[in-house]
């Protein structure tokens, strides 16, 4: 299969985009390159631009949590092929960031010429995992987790929009104001969501999506 033509690098941290961008020119050249600092940048150029065939993400990212990004993402896009490129290489995220739909991970501790294998496998249908990955003994949550997450995904972009910001403790007046959209239309993308995710209120709603973040983990290793 042909190498990638565009590709959407989402990373704030100069030194691995420009990594990023060499080891995709070497890899597939005359391949274009578009850089987003951010997930709302990253929205932003998907809307802008149209399909990319690959997108390169870094999950630690300013104004976003967890896997908040990654799941935005995937729902804005569910057809494009998502890898995370990151430095936490904690087997415990790796195994949730393949649950949640990513097409692989890449540590940012890879050479050129690995980054570049990596993306040559996802563009031909592959998961990418770092060499030597094991898969976490237990998983890091309960066994009812991916369905919980396989249900997220069914959300629209405004839906998990408004799920954020209820996680976030925002009553339907706020997050009217901050959608800029009526508040009745809040209650029925609640009424939406409480459906779709299968829970009885909009507080078991945000206990269920509290269970898709990693802050534990990145206490321990730092974040990237």
């Amino acid at each position: 299969m042909a190498g990638p033509s565009r590709v959407l690098i989402v990373d704030d941290h100069p030194l691995f985009l420009e990594a990023l961008q060499r080891a995709i020119a070497t890899a597939f050249p005359g391949a274009t390159t578009v850089e987003a600092t951010s997930i709302e940048a990253a929205k932003a150029e998907l809307q802008k631009r149209g399909s990319f065939d690959i997108v390169l993400l870094d999950l630690a990212l300013p104004g976003t949590r967890g896997f908040d990004g990654l799941l935005e993402l995937r729902t804005l896009t569910p057809k494009t092929p998502i890898v995370v490129v990151s430095a936490l290489e904690d087997p415990r995220i790796i195994h949730d960031v393949m649950g949640y739909g990513a097409a692989g991970f890449i540590s940012k501790s890879a050479s050129r010429d690995d980054i570049g294998q990596s993306l040559k496998e996802v563009m031909e249908g592959a998961l990418t995992l770092p060499k030597g990955y094991r898969a976490p003994d237990a998983p890091s949550a309960p066994g009812t987790r991916q369905d919980f997450v396989t249900r997220l995904q069914t959300l629209t972009p405004k839906q998990l929009s408004v799920l954020k910001m209820l996680r976030q403790g925002l009553l339907n007046k706020q997050i009217a104001h901050e959608l800029q959209i009526e508040e009745t239309t809040v209650k029925a993308h609640v009424s939406e969501i409480l459906r779709k995710l299968n829970v009885a209120s909009r507080t078991q709603a945000v206990i269920e999506a509290q269970k898709i973040d990693f802050d534990s983990i990145l206490d321990t290793h730092g974040k990237s």
